[in-house]
């Protein structure tokens, strides 16, 4: 058997605590970008009061239990009436609704700068992480590693006591 793996007791002094402050400092750093990169839209007042007008068909049927049955018919004929309800809508209307949603370039910039804000930190820690701590032993795994992730996890490690030993287990009577 290998001998057993003996960790370093600075690596918490220089490993874990100056990743641990870079992590912080990048969530820090993430935050204000992505407050400076994030565009104050005005919200559009037809938009506004459809969610107003769901918020209070969805009050209504919570408190159905609560009112007489005669005020919550007229209340729900007010909400679905088909002719003049409030939520009410065409079904042609319900269409163009949705596709002016995923046709706005506004929603679709939005979202790429907030992916461009979650990727270029994460990029860039992974190199300074793999730049600067490349050798270090963080954990001793309790079983054998397949050659392609010892070369994922054993990225600059050249010890002959972490080896990938291929070790079969074989138990009576398993078919």
């Amino acid at each position: 058997m290998a001998e057993d793996l003996v960790l370093d007791t600075a690596i918490r002094d220089w490993v874990l605590i100056p990743l641990s402050v870079v992590m912080v400092l990048i969530g820090i750093l993430r935050y204000f970008v992505s407050k400076l990169m994030r565009s104050s839209q005005v919200p559009d007042p037809k938009i506004v009061k459809e969610g107003q007008v769901i918020v209070r068909a969805r009050n209504l049927r919570a408190g159905a239990n609560f009112i007489a049955p005669k005020s919550f018919r007229a209340r729900r004929v007010y909400f679905c009436n088909e002719e003049n309800g409030l939520l009410h809508m065409p079904k042609g209307q319900a269409q163009n609704a949705q596709a002016q949603m995923f046709s706005d370039p506004n929603m679709a910039m939005d979202m790429m700068k907030k992916n461009l804000s979650m990727i270029i930190p994460q990029t860039l820690t992974f190199a300074w992480v793999n730049f600067f701590f490349s050798g270090f032993v963080a954990a001793k795994i309790p079983f054998p590693l397949t050659q392609r992730f010892r070369s994922m996890l054993q990225n600059g490690i050249d010890l002959s006591t972490v080896d990938v030993l291929p070790q079969f287990v074989w138990t009576e009577g398993f078919i």
